[in-house]
Protein backbone atom coordinates (compact mmCIF):
# COMPACT_ATOMS: atom_id res chain seq x y z
CA UNK A 1 0.00 0.00 0.00
CA UNK A 2 1.16 3.50 -1.08
CA UNK A 3 1.86 6.16 2.22
CA UNK A 4 -1.41 7.99 2.97
CA UNK A 5 0.46 11.44 1.55
CA UNK A 6 0.72 9.62 -1.90
CA UNK A 7 -3.01 8.83 -1.49
CA UNK A 8 -3.56 12.16 -0.67
CA UNK A 9 -2.27 13.73 -3.57
CA UNK A 10 -3.70 11.68 -5.84
CA UNK A 11 -7.30 11.85 -4.50
CA UNK A 12 -8.43 12.96 -1.33
CA UNK A 13 -6.83 16.64 -1.16
CA UNK A 14 -6.13 16.78 -5.00
CA UNK A 15 -8.75 19.42 -6.70
CA UNK A 16 -9.76 20.46 -10.10
CA UNK A 17 -8.14 23.49 -11.36
CA UNK A 18 -9.28 26.62 -13.30
CA UNK A 19 -6.62 29.01 -12.26
CA UNK A 20 -3.15 28.62 -12.93
CA UNK A 21 0.16 29.58 -11.25
CA UNK A 22 3.08 30.93 -13.70
CA UNK A 23 5.15 28.54 -13.50
CA UNK A 24 5.44 26.64 -16.59
CA UNK A 25 5.33 22.68 -17.69
CA UNK A 26 8.11 22.10 -19.54
CA UNK A 27 8.78 19.68 -22.60
CA UNK A 28 10.95 17.17 -20.34
CA UNK A 29 7.56 17.14 -17.70
CA UNK A 30 5.16 16.33 -20.62
CA UNK A 31 7.35 13.93 -22.20
CA UNK A 32 7.65 12.31 -18.40
CA UNK A 33 4.03 12.14 -18.01
CA UNK A 34 3.07 10.28 -21.01
CA UNK A 35 5.87 7.87 -20.18
CA UNK A 36 4.11 7.41 -16.84
CA UNK A 37 0.22 6.92 -18.50
CA UNK A 38 1.13 4.60 -21.19
CA UNK A 39 1.46 2.02 -18.97
CA UNK A 40 -1.60 1.72 -17.74
CA UNK A 41 -3.91 -1.23 -18.49
CA UNK A 42 -6.04 -1.01 -21.72
CA UNK A 43 -8.03 -3.91 -23.66
CA UNK A 44 -5.31 -6.39 -25.77
CA UNK A 45 -3.02 -3.63 -25.38
CA UNK A 46 -4.56 -1.26 -28.00
CA UNK A 47 -3.48 2.04 -26.64
CA UNK A 48 -5.99 4.18 -28.78
CA UNK A 49 -5.89 7.23 -26.94
CA UNK A 50 -3.90 10.06 -28.82
CA UNK A 51 -3.21 13.31 -27.29
CA UNK A 52 -2.35 16.83 -28.58
CA UNK A 53 -0.56 18.52 -25.57
CA UNK A 54 -1.82 22.73 -26.89
CA UNK A 55 1.21 25.22 -25.53
CA UNK A 56 1.55 27.47 -28.03
CA UNK A 57 -0.03 31.17 -28.03
CA UNK A 58 -1.46 29.96 -31.32
CA UNK A 59 -2.52 26.46 -30.35
CA UNK A 60 -4.03 28.09 -27.41
CA UNK A 61 -6.23 30.44 -29.26
CA UNK A 62 -7.49 28.01 -31.76
CA UNK A 63 -8.27 25.45 -28.95
CA UNK A 64 -10.26 28.36 -26.52
CA UNK A 65 -12.17 29.85 -30.14
CA UNK A 66 -14.01 26.58 -30.02
CA UNK A 67 -14.05 26.19 -26.40
CA UNK A 68 -17.47 27.61 -24.49
CA UNK A 69 -17.45 31.38 -23.01
CA UNK A 70 -16.21 29.69 -19.08
CA UNK A 71 -14.21 27.30 -20.93
CA UNK A 72 -11.82 29.65 -22.96
CA UNK A 73 -9.79 31.75 -20.40
CA UNK A 74 -9.07 27.98 -18.90
CA UNK A 75 -7.93 27.13 -21.63
CA UNK A 76 -5.65 30.20 -22.44
CA UNK A 77 -4.33 30.61 -19.14
CA UNK A 78 -2.62 26.92 -18.65
CA UNK A 79 1.09 25.94 -18.85
CA UNK A 80 -0.94 22.94 -21.45
CA UNK A 81 -4.30 21.99 -22.23
CA UNK A 82 -3.80 18.36 -23.53
CA UNK A 83 -6.54 17.07 -26.02
CA UNK A 84 -7.16 13.48 -25.67
CA UNK A 85 -8.62 11.78 -28.78
CA UNK A 86 -9.53 8.40 -29.84
CA UNK A 87 -8.04 6.83 -32.85
CA UNK A 88 -10.38 4.83 -34.81
CA UNK A 89 -7.58 3.34 -36.44
CA UNK A 90 -5.45 1.62 -33.57
CA UNK A 91 -6.49 -2.28 -35.07
CA UNK A 92 -3.49 -0.74 -37.13
CA UNK A 93 -1.08 -0.54 -34.30
CA UNK A 94 -1.90 -4.11 -32.79
CA UNK A 95 0.86 -6.08 -34.73
CA UNK A 96 3.01 -3.52 -32.85
CA UNK A 97 1.21 -3.37 -29.51
CA UNK A 98 -0.01 -7.55 -29.20
CA UNK A 99 3.37 -9.33 -30.46
CA UNK A 100 1.93 -12.73 -29.65
CA UNK A 101 -1.87 -12.32 -31.82
CA UNK A 102 -0.80 -8.57 -33.04
CA UNK A 103 -2.66 -9.84 -36.70
CA UNK A 104 -5.35 -11.89 -35.26
CA UNK A 105 -6.51 -8.78 -32.67
CA UNK A 106 -5.88 -6.31 -35.70
CA UNK A 107 -8.88 -8.52 -37.53
CA UNK A 108 -10.83 -8.80 -34.63
CA UNK A 109 -10.87 -5.65 -34.02
CA UNK A 110 -12.16 -4.32 -37.72
CA UNK A 111 -15.03 -6.24 -37.37
CA UNK A 112 -18.02 -3.63 -37.29
CA UNK A 113 -18.57 -1.03 -34.15
CA UNK A 114 -15.94 -3.07 -32.22
CA UNK A 115 -13.03 -0.33 -32.69
CA UNK A 116 -15.62 2.45 -31.95
CA UNK A 117 -16.77 1.28 -28.43
CA UNK A 118 -13.34 -0.01 -27.85
CA UNK A 119 -11.24 3.06 -28.70
CA UNK A 120 -13.66 5.15 -27.08
CA UNK A 121 -13.87 3.25 -23.58
CA UNK A 122 -10.09 2.72 -23.68
CA UNK A 123 -9.25 6.20 -24.77
CA UNK A 124 -11.27 7.40 -21.97
CA UNK A 125 -9.36 4.96 -19.69
CA UNK A 126 -6.13 6.13 -20.63
CA UNK A 127 -7.50 10.13 -20.30
CA UNK A 128 -8.07 8.94 -16.54
CA UNK A 129 -4.71 7.78 -16.20
CA UNK A 130 -3.69 10.91 -17.63
CA UNK A 131 -5.00 13.13 -15.07
CA UNK A 132 -3.18 10.40 -12.20
CA UNK A 133 0.14 10.56 -13.40
CA UNK A 134 0.01 14.48 -13.87
CA UNK A 135 -1.25 14.54 -10.19
CA UNK A 136 1.96 11.84 -9.16
CA UNK A 137 4.10 14.25 -11.14
CA UNK A 138 3.04 17.10 -8.26
CA UNK A 139 0.72 19.14 -11.40
CA UNK A 140 -2.52 19.92 -11.03
CA UNK A 141 -5.85 18.95 -13.44
CA UNK A 142 -8.51 20.90 -14.86
CA UNK A 143 -10.19 18.08 -17.28
CA UNK A 144 -13.27 19.76 -19.19
CA UNK A 145 -15.46 19.15 -21.67
CA UNK A 146 -17.49 22.12 -23.00
CA UNK A 147 -15.99 22.28 -26.47
CA UNK A 148 -17.22 22.21 -29.62
CA UNK A 149 -15.89 18.10 -30.42
CA UNK A 150 -16.41 18.29 -34.12
CA UNK A 151 -14.68 21.69 -34.87
CA UNK A 152 -11.72 20.72 -32.83
CA UNK A 153 -11.62 17.16 -34.75
CA UNK A 154 -11.18 19.61 -37.73
CA UNK A 155 -8.64 21.64 -36.69
CA UNK A 156 -6.44 19.60 -34.74
CA UNK A 157 -7.12 15.86 -36.39
CA UNK A 158 -7.79 16.34 -40.05
CA UNK A 159 -6.77 13.62 -41.92
CA UNK A 160 -6.72 11.10 -39.10
CA UNK A 161 -9.44 9.04 -37.99
CA UNK A 162 -9.02 10.67 -34.15
CA UNK A 163 -12.05 11.72 -32.69
CA UNK A 164 -11.71 14.46 -29.75
CA UNK A 165 -13.31 12.90 -26.66
CA UNK A 166 -12.02 15.57 -23.72
CA UNK A 167 -9.99 18.13 -22.92
CA UNK A 168 -7.52 18.25 -19.71
CA UNK A 169 -5.39 21.84 -18.72
CA UNK A 170 -2.33 20.89 -16.53
CA UNK A 171 -0.09 23.01 -14.45
CA UNK A 172 0.40 24.03 -10.87
CA UNK A 173 -2.79 25.63 -9.87
CA UNK A 174 -3.10 28.62 -7.90
CA UNK A 175 -3.68 28.24 -4.39
CA UNK A 176 -6.71 28.63 -2.80
CA UNK A 177 -8.74 29.32 -5.98
CA UNK A 178 -10.60 25.67 -6.45
CA UNK A 179 -14.03 26.03 -5.18
CA UNK A 180 -15.24 24.02 -2.11
CA UNK A 181 -15.49 20.88 -2.71
CA UNK A 182 -19.02 19.12 -3.81
CA UNK A 183 -19.85 16.24 -2.01
CA UNK A 184 -20.07 12.96 -3.75
CA UNK A 185 -22.22 9.45 -3.77
CA UNK A 186 -21.87 7.37 -0.52
CA UNK A 187 -20.85 3.81 -1.27
CA UNK A 188 -24.37 2.20 -1.42
CA UNK A 189 -25.62 5.06 -3.31
CA UNK A 190 -22.94 4.47 -5.93
CA UNK A 191 -23.03 0.81 -5.80
CA UNK A 192 -23.72 -2.70 -4.25
CA UNK A 193 -22.45 -6.05 -3.59
CA UNK A 194 -24.29 -9.02 -5.92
Amino acid sequence: MIHSSALNQLFNEARTYNEWSVKPVDEQTVRDLYDLVKWGPTSANSSPARFVWVRSTEGKAKLAALAIDQNRPKILAAPVTVIIGYDLAFPETMPKLFPARGEMMRQMFLKPGLAEVTAMRNGSLQGGYLIIAARALGLDCGPMSGFDNAGVDQAFFSGTRILSNFICSIGYGKIDTPHPRNPRLTFEEAGWFA
